[in-house]
């Protein structure tokens, strides 16, 4: 189809929020390499950052996607792994747009994701889902249930687990005190360990973690001796390989320890910054013993080549 991509970075010194100055400067990027911007893809809550759009945010995204005529794809499937919803509340794009003026509220092509893969219901074993137009025209709507309807259709257990998602036990259903505790047990432990592992990550040297406030991921920056960017590159070259520094550390870090990370480069990221992303479903004690293997890690490396 001859589609491309135009990356924007978020702002990881306001807790990777995402400003109109990132949004702006993507479109101009893209209308420069004569591309004509056609979506907008924003996820919330955050999946590698596991950051809550402040509200504002969201409303200058709207604006944005409304007066470039652009779909607004939003990826909402961490919408229940909010952990401090009285500080970071999470809202969908859909109902902000709703509480805005007419034209924005009647006119901004909005695409909601959600999924029982995340959550408290299938923690990523199970899969299904569904998404949701809003203002989008007709005609592309029809070409979408064209597309579905010549598919096969969702595995039984994933449509099951949709249904079941979008209609739980209620209150007087049979199952609903059991449901309602093994939900709320699985809550509490992934709140918990949120706040254990940004907590932990930030008493190792090297090392700076935003709070957790949703999604399944902690995405810490670090700080990477120069010796060991030289010792990268010097591997490199004698293996004809292009690993970015970041990239080798989370192999070395595997081949010590069997935990298995996903380098920030593999996302993208701001020139001369690095990141690993690591999940917090491990049991509190695997979290604390991976905390303190990174630690160990880290120190040897800042002991043989040294601080920055």
């Amino acid at each position: 189809m001859g589609a491309g991509v135009s990356p924007y970075y978020l702002d990881e010194k306001t807790n990777w929020g995402l400003s109109l100055e990132s949004l702006n400067k993507c479109y101009a990027d893209a209308v420069a390499k004569n591309s004509t911007p056609r979506i907008l893809v924003v996820v919330n809550p955050g999946n590698p950052t596991g950051q809550i759009l402040e509200k504002s945010q969201m409303v200058d995204i709207i604006k944005f996607a409304h007066d470039h005529k652009i779909i607004l794809l939003a990826d909402e499937v961490y919408q229940a792994n909010v952990y401090e919803p009285e500080k970071h509340p999470f809202f969908s794009f859909r109902a902000v747009a709703l509480e805005m003026e007419e034209t924005y509220a009647k006119n901004t092509m909005i695409v909601s994701l959600h999924t029982v893969s995340k959550g408290m219901l299938a923690e990523c074993g199970r899969r299904g889902g569904y998404f949701e137009l809003f203002n989008i025209p007709h005609i592309l709507n029809d070409q979408l249930l064209k597309m579905a309807a010549i598919n096969l259709c969702a595995n039984v257990n994933g449509q099951l687990m949709t249904a079941l998602m979008c209609q739980p036990p209620k209150k007087g259903d049979f199952s609903f005190e059991s449901y309602t505790k093994e939900e709320m047990d699985i809550y509490h432990s992934l709140q918990k360990k949120a706040i254990l592992v940004a907590r932990d990550l930030n008493t190792i040297e090297g090392f700076s973690c935003t709070v957790v406030d949703g999604a399944m991921y902690a995405y810490p920056q670090i700080t990477i001796p120069k010796g060991y960017v030289t010792y990268n590159e010097e591997l490199n070259a004698k293996a004809q390989t292009n690993y970015a520094p970041d990239t080798r550390w989370c192999l070395e870090f595997l081949e010590r320890t069997g935990f298995v990370l996903v380098a920030g480069s593999g996302f993208g990221q701001e020139e001369g910054t690095f990141h690993f992303r690591t999940t917090i479903l491990p049991a509190v004690e695997d979290m604390q013993r991976f905390t303190e293997e990174v630690r160990k890690f880290q120190g040897e490396l800042i002991s043989k080549y040294g601080k920055n």
